[in-house]
């Protein structure tokens, strides 16, 4: 769930409002899709997202007539070194938060998901040398003694929101670095990927262990997948062309918050003390990240 940069004074339009509403809705339902396939090994679900994603994202790109940045892609060596960077970190994202759903641990995952952006925000400021305010240095420590509440009380760390966060984190911060659109760069990943994934599938099917093909259920959610991950994508990256940097910060609160709901009323998750403690202090952080962003994102006079 990475932001498109945007000039400050870029309206929001109706149509990039939707888009970008509709891909973090779906988002926020995707837990009730991985949950119906708890009983599938997480790295076997991965594959799958990865093998149906291709022709979604392939029709796609064909339907805009954009296939040529994608061959200019492939004869890049550069482009596609950066490319298989940013597919491994995105397959290594895909399986904890497969993994999370299926184990019971959906309030990591959204808590991954809910300091993310502080820890690109930490990110930049280590990786790029950008200045931190103030009011962002409050705001990355209330959510690192939040997450630190979080281990004191559990006595071990939070794997999965940390392997979240910091997967997507690094996934975003290279993904800029990739000189090619968001449509393109997605199918350029999942390209990458199918060969390894489609070698891991047909070996679990000669072995025995696979689920696809051997019950109808099974088989239509290991292939329905690919839309489940491809749509979003793409839904999103098309609507955050649309709509100003400021109102994507906001709106990407919308599918970790979905996810903490569903966990707790549907998955029957236990919030527990610890994180009776620490959700609110990344809230909190969260509310102070948001205001320092509007306020930077206002038009000067």
């Amino acid at each position: 769930m990475s932001q498109a940069a945007l000039p400050a004074d870029t309206a929001d339009t109706p149509k990039g409002l939707a888009l970008a509403v509709t891909a973090y809705v779906l988002w926020g339902f995707l837990p009730l899709y991985m949950k119906a396939m708890a009983h599938i090994p997480a790295v076997e679900v991965v594959a799958h997202r990865i093998i149906w994603s291709v022709p979604v994202a392939g029709l796609l790109l064909v339907a805009l007539g954009r296939t040529r940045d994608l061959v200019a892609a492939l004869r890049n060596p550069r482009m596609l070194a950066m490319a298989c960077l940013t597919a491994a970190l995105i397959s290594v994202n895909w399986a904890i938060y497969v993994w999370a759903i299926a184990s019971g641990n959906a309030l990591d995952a959204a808590l991954g998901y809910y300091i993310n952006p502080l820890f690109s925000i930490a990110l930049g400021a280590i990786l790029l040398r950008e200045p931190l305010t103030r009011m962002q240095l409050a705001a990355v420590a209330l959510a690192a003694a939040g997450v630190l509440v979080l281990v004191l009380e559990a006595g071990e760390l939070p794997w999965a929101a940390l392997g979240l966060m910091v997967s997507w984190g690094f996934y975003a911060f290279f993904k800029r670095s990739l000189p090619i659109g968001p449509n393109q760069g997605f199918l350029l990943e999942v390209l990458i990927l199918f060969l390894p994934a489609l070698v891991y599938v047909i070996w679990l099917g000669a072995e025995g262990a696979g689920h696809f093909g051997l019950q109808a259920t099974d088989t239509a959610l290991l292939a329905g997948a690919g839309v489940v991950t491809a749509v979003p994508l793409l839904v999103y990256a098309n609507g955050a062309k649309l709509v100003r940097l400021s109102t994507m910060g906001i709106l990407q609160y919308i599918a970790p918050t979905m996810i903490f709901i569903t966990a707790i009323t549907l998955f029957d998750e236990q919030i527990g003390r610890g994180r009776m403690i620490a959700f609110p202090m990344i809230w909190a952080a969260l509310v102070i990240y948001s205001v320092q962003m509007l306020r930077r994102m206002r038009p000067q006079p």
